[in-house]
């Protein structure tokens, strides 16, 4: 019987993925290979640029700025809440460079909730993909925090500053 269950559990853990299996389109064209990011904490970002939440760009661009060397922040805009994201990629590009100087990888705009939910967004949200919990997204600016292995650790929602304590005490 504890054979059975070993075995089990071995099929389980070899189902789930990290978030190093996931390769996305660039905003600019390119691809995301979230596998070069072994070894640093990766934090991922559904984002807009006509939310109340917006100026969190700037936020994450220091988040990022201050910790290259052990994090890696991906926005992934979406346009699921209030039509807050209508531009096209170049015109998000253009705009988060303009106004917030983002250096950080942003994918190609994607949708974060629905029946079309981008496949790494399904793996976000639901235990069964991650392993770990299940996570509602319910606005823009919702965050996910990978360890270096590429496991989930915690979701934020909205309303939590980048370079808030809530997130900090992970990067320590």
């Amino acid at each position: 019987m504890t054979k059975l269950i070993l075995i089990a559990f071995s099929l389980f853990a070899l189902g789930q993925k990290s978030i190093h299996s996931f390769k996305v389109p660039s905003i600019d064209g390119g691809t995301i290979d979230f596998s070069k990011f072994k070894g640093k904490k990766i934090l991922v970002v559904n984002t807009a640029s006509q939310c109340g939440y917006t100026p969190q760009y700037a936020a994450l661009e220091k988040l990022y700025a201050a910790n290259k060397e052990k994090l890696v922040i991906v926005g992934f805009p979406a346009n699921n809440f209030g039509g807050q994201e209508p531009g096209s990629n170049t015109e998000i590009k253009e705009f988060c460079q303009k106004n917030y100087g983002v250096t950080f990888p942003l994918a190609e705009k994607v949708s974060v909730k629905g029946d079309d939910t981008h496949p790494l967004f399904k793996w976000l949200t639901a235990k069964a993909e991650n392993g770990v919990l299940d996570a509602e997204i319910k606005w823009n600016f919702t965050k996910f925090l990978l360890d270096e292995k590429g496991n989930l650790l915690a979701s934020f929602p909205s309303k939590v500053s980048p370079l808030g304590e809530e997130i900090a005490v992970f990067l320590k």
